[in-house]
């Protein structure tokens, strides 16, 4: 495998059978679990609109999830290679899925509400801009069909 190409391997097991398997549409259980060797695993269902346990992770949340911490990740780099000291970053992130009429459905939108505290004097606009670059090169808002918006706050302490 070359050094451009990289390859993730996830295991879905379902554990919804409750006896008669897919036999009706509220026959099932729709709890699964996410496992990647040497991982710890992910507790998964569906949405607790389509019938799922609203205690585990959904689709819809990993994925809203992954847009953020990809974002995260490469903003956390380009600051630290561009001498903005960053202390603490929480994003409060929201995506809009829609449903047609058929029942199937999209994500319309997610969007971004990062609020990075830096430290004092390291340079606030640039921290500000950064987020521009990290969105830029972010893999997973580079993979989805629907715009990415980030709307972030910076506070210095």
């Amino acid at each position: 495998m070359s050094e451009h190409r990289h390859e993730y391997a996830v295991k879905i097991t379902w554990q919804g059978d409750r006896g008669t398997g897919t036999s009706g549409y509220r026959a099932y259980g729709r709890d699964h679990t996410i496992s990647v060797a040497g991982k710890p695993d992910i507790p998964g269902s569906a949405d607790p609109h389509f019938l799922g346990d609203p205690t585990r992770w959904n689709p819809e949340d990993l994925l809203v999830a992954s847009v953020s911490a990809c974002h995260k990740l490469w903003y956390l780099h380009f600051c630290a290679v561009s001498g903005v000291i960053v202390t603490a970053y929480e994003d409060n992130a929201q995506g809009v899925m829609e449903m047609d009429e058929s029942g199937g459905g999209r994500f319309t939108e997610i969007v971004l509400k990062p609020r990075v505290t830096i430290k004092r004097g390291t340079f606030p606009d640039i921290a500000r801009e950064l987020h521009e670059d990290a969105h830029e090169k972010c893999f997973i808002a580079n993979s989805v069909n629907f715009p990415v918006r980030c709307e972030p706050e910076i506070i210095e302490v």
